[in-house]
């Protein structure tokens, strides 16, 4: 096969986590991460630092290495995980994606940044909804590839209206930029000629989010497992050649959509190929079943082991506030860790990064070395699960908010944080901040000059993807995931969901399938 010379390659995006609990997403939630379209995206996607998640850069700088392309950029629309996107926003994006490919002209491609776990106030799967558009403009010859996070949740449109479905392979996610090559690669074979088939495979088990790691020292990985089954298989008998790409999709239990559940989705080049391996995964998944499971410390456990690092020779641990993860729609500012952490005299803690504008502003007022009481959630910003709190306080450190990520899921990135302040409470210091990111990255305390090796304890506002930047400083046995209330809780029986395909694991313990 001969690929096509100097190819025109449309490009857009859209990629939000929706937890149907959160309030709902704005125009300015996106405006304050990525909200760019024509010539700024590939000037961002170039840059050294981008604003941007990896996929859209990892691409551009593959096409770029290549040869000669035109790209034909659109509109790349990239949010903190939130709630619903107001549809009449998504509304005005899907015209501007639209217009955009109509006034194109010729394309000879198309690639698409998406997440798989949004949602609109009025639409279950907009990914599907732009993918089928899409679809319809360039009609069914132009190739279509699209990556997607491994917390999507794949719709029969998700798969039926692309070429290649391409997901990330590590949670935490550490290969956004090796799948964005991916993706440009697979594209270059398509536009040689080359075709395929995709199936999809979806288990009734809905996966809490701290059961879904894949790091080979992770305490507990039966989904990693099945990733690496995937990878393995794909290039034995009778798959190799023949399969091209094996995604295995998580899924995001809060987006509560009728499509939630961990899915296989096989590319290959054979019908057979693709439907034999995905059922394979699919069936290896459900033996798997009674281990996707989330175990969590109790609070007042938890409380007990933070005094227990002032213990000579005791270790140093990291804990997890899970249930109020930025990074899946929580609005990072519950206060049940700090004020039960503060309580009980816990000292040389540092913990971040708590979502509070109104305190950061007035930090940033009283300057540097001023002592006063800090108010936490003094006004509401939507969370049901924001309680007030308050203590005396120093203002140890100030930041702009700017902070380029140099670990994890955010390295290499520049994340705007607003106004950030570093306040000190009776020994445990706390970063907050003006715009709400999951704290997953140790360049977000370092950025206030805190030394994280000197801390005995650290609280970080996030699911997993603190144990790939917090890595350096903490082995898994150091982390302690946290039961408190919240948004994001793994324990999924708190929830009152509304659209899940019922009966499902872990929530309905008779749940059966069979692979026919």
């Amino acid at each position: 096969m001969t690929a096509l010379m100097n190819p025109r390659i449309a490009l857009l995006g859209f990629s939000i986590e929706c937890n149907r609990f959160a309030p709902p997403a704005t125009e300015a939630d996106f405006a304050g991460r990525t909200l760019l379209s024509g010539a700024a995206m590939l000037e961002e996607a170039r840059s050294a630092a981008p604003r941007m998640l990896a996929e859209l850069p990892g691409f551009v700088a593959d096409m770029d290495a290549a040869g000669p392309w035109t790209p034909v950029p659109i509109l790349l629309a990239m949010a903190e995980p939130n709630g619903p996107v107001e549809h009449a926003f998504f509304a005005a994006m899907m015209a501007q994606w639209e217009s955009g490919l109509r006034d194109a002209g010729r394309l000879d491609g198309v690639y698409c940044v998406l997440h798989g776990a949004g949602l609109t106030t009025e639409e279950h799967d907009p990914e599907g909804v732009m993918l089928t558009m899409i679809r319809r403009i360039v009609g069914p010859e132009v190739p279509v590839v699209a990556t997607f996070d491994l917390h999507a949740n794949v719709s029969d449109a998700m798969t039926r209206t692309i070429d290649a479905f391409i997901g990330y392979r590590s949670n935490p996610h550490l290969d956004m930029r090796e799948r964005g090559a991916e993706a440009a690669q697979l594209l270059r074979r398509l536009l040689g000629g080359l075709r395929t088939r995709i199936a999809a495979r979806r288990l009734p088990i809905v996966p809490p989010t701290v059961a879904q790691l894949t790091g080979a020292d992770a305490p507990e990985r039966p989904y990693g497992e099945l990733i690496d089954l995937g990878q393995q298989r794909m290039t034995e008998a009778p798959y190799a050649g023949k399969v091209l790409n094996v995604s295995v999709m998580g899924g995001f239990a809060f987006a509560d959509t009728p499509f939630n559940g961990l899915t296989a989705v096989v590319t290959a080049t054979d019908a057979a190929a693709a439907e034999g391996l995905a059922r394979e995964i699919a069936e290896a998944g459900w033996s798997r079943r009674d281990r996707f499971a989330a175990s969590l410390t109790p609070l007042e456990e938890a409380v007990r082991l933070a005094r227990g690092t002032a213990e000579p020779m005791a270790a140093k641990l990291i804990f997890a506030d899970v249930a109020d993860n930025p990074g899946g729609g929580g609005r990072g500012d519950t206060m049940w860790i700090l004020q039960a952490f503060h309580e009980a005299g816990v000292r040389d803690a540092i913990v971040g990064v708590i979502h509070d504008p109104p305190l950061a502003e007035e930090a940033h007022a009283l300057g540097t070395g001023a002592h006063f009481t800090a108010q936490f959630n003094r006004t509401s910003l939507g969370g049901e699960f924001e309680k007030p709190f308050h203590a005396p306080a120093t203002v140890r450190a100030l930041h702009a908010g700017d902070v380029r990520g140099r670990r994890g899921i955010f390295a290499g990135s520049t994340i705007d944080f607003g106004p950030m302040a570093a306040l000190d409470l009776d020994g445990i210091t706390v970063v907050v901040a003006s715009r709400r990111v999951q704290c997953a990255d140790p360049a977000f305390l370092e950025a206030l000059g805190l030394g994280i090796g000197a801390a005995r304890v650290v609280v970080v506002k996030s699911r997993g993807h603190f144990r790939g930047g917090f890595d350096e400083f903490f082995r898994h046995d150091q982390v302690i995931e946290v039961d408190a209330p919240g948004l994001t809780s793994p324990i999924l029986s708190r929830f009152a969901w509304k659209h899940l395909p019922r009966p499902v694991l872990p929530i309905d313990p008779e749940t059966t399938w069979s692979p026919e």
